[in-house]
């Protein structure tokens, strides 16, 4: 087969995760930070991760309203992704996350360009 479907393996993922709001922005940059490590010592490489901060939660999880909200942007195999998942389960500061494999960007076809007809130039 020739090498156009060639396949490496690590998908692109995107980890929502949601902090227990009671540490402070430092704590939680702190854990974002070993978040990280853990990841990429599974195997898996973090492209990006930011704190979104504090927001409302639409209902309670644990006795708690509110939720910092963090990202990581990562690329991974599904099994580092589970593990990373069952780490997170674990981890008492993590109320809840959602991790998401973002679907590879499409090529877009460009439509086939026409000829343009030879302009008839007409004797008056």
């Amino acid at each position: 087969m020739d090498g156009r479907w060639e396949v490496s393996g690590l998908y692109p993922y995107e980890i929502l995760v949601i902090f227990d709001p009671r540490p402070t922005d430092e704590d939680v940059a702190a854990l974002l930070v070993k978040l990280q490590d853990n990841l990429t010592n599974l195997g898996g490489t973090v492209s990006k991760a930011e704190s979104w901060g504090k927001r409302r939660l639409a209902y309670e999880i644990r006795k708690q309203r509110e939720g910092t909200y963090a990202v990581i942007e990562c690329s991974a195999t599904p099994a580092t992704i589970k593990e990373f998942e069952r780490q997170l389960g674990l981890n008492e500061q993590v109320l809840r996350f959602l991790s998401t494999r973002v679907p590879p960007k499409k090529r877009v076809r460009t439509a086939p360009k026409q000829q343009q007809p030879a302009a008839v130039e007409e004797a008056v």
